[in-house]
């Protein structure tokens, strides 16, 4: 009985991987040329040593909404390789003191997953609303972990159940509170405090620079940007005055 199921096995294997092999080699999936070697994972040797490359836009989420699932599926492996490319060429380039391409070409990857990623989500959770009724994403909780930190933890399938899996329950304990916790949630809270006043600290220290240095600043420029600082009550400061005439 046992080596029959083996050989079954053994033959949806097979059978597998003949259907795979023979739907890659009659629908060519790729748009580059096959190398098979690391030759893959670095760029066309024209783009070597050039400032400035031609490159697109990323793709967006309106334009994705209307390819099929066996598109998505094909531009996700495509945007995949090219990642994987530009992070090897940047990773070359910064090893041989060399000016690396456009550099906001891996961005425009990352949105383009992203957005794919998004357009994925969108049909499986239609999908699921339609013909289950329920939502297609997995099921959480926010919980607090042994520092007394919030966090939201997402639950998923285990082959043994809850309360006989000794090693999850002594990997997961959630929502416990003690003296020691309530300890580090002061000294956390007291770090926390110490990083943003020091943050504003810097922030307003170099408004006022910036106010000293030009006396045409932008002033609603600098509130975009700076918008934890107080511009009309730095003014009359004296680090902020210029060596000019007002």
């Amino acid at each position: 009985m046992a080596f029959q199921i083996l050989s079954k096995c053994r033959m949806f294997k097979y059978i597998a991987n003949t259907t795979f092999h023979t739907n890659l080699r009659s629908k060519g999936i790729h748009i580059s040329t096959v190398h098979r070697d690391l030759m893959e994972f670095f760029d066309d040797k024209k783009n070597w040593a050039v400032e400035q490359i031609k490159v697109g836009r990323p793709w967006k989420k309106d334009e994705l909404r209307i390819k099929s699932n066996q598109d998505l599926h094909k531009l996700w492996y495509v945007l995949l390789k090219e990642r994987n490319m530009l992070l090897t060429m940047e990773h070359e380039c910064k090893a041989q003191f060399e000016l690396f391409p456009n550099p906001e070409r891996i961005d425009k990857v990352e949105e383009s997953m992203k957005n794919l990623e998004t357009v994925v989500r969108e049909r499986n959770e239609a999908y699921y609303k339609l013909e289950v009724g329920e939502s297609a994403e997995r099921p959480g909780q926010l919980v607090t972990n042994l520092l007394g930190l919030n966090f939201f933890y997402r639950k998923f399938e285990h082959l043994i159940p809850k309360f006989l899996n000794k090693q999850w329950r002594s990997k997961h304990t959630f929502n416990i509170v003690n003296g020691n916790i309530e300890k580090f949630q002061r000294l956390y809270r007291e770090k926390l405090h110490n990083a943003n006043r020091k943050s504003r600290n810097r922030d307003r220290n170099h408004v006022m620079h910036l106010m000293k240095r030009y006396p045409n600043l932008d002033m609603d420029a600098v509130k975009q940007q700076y918008p934890s600082v107080d511009i009309e009550k730095i003014k009359n400061y004296h680090k902020a005055r210029g060596h000019y005439v007002p």
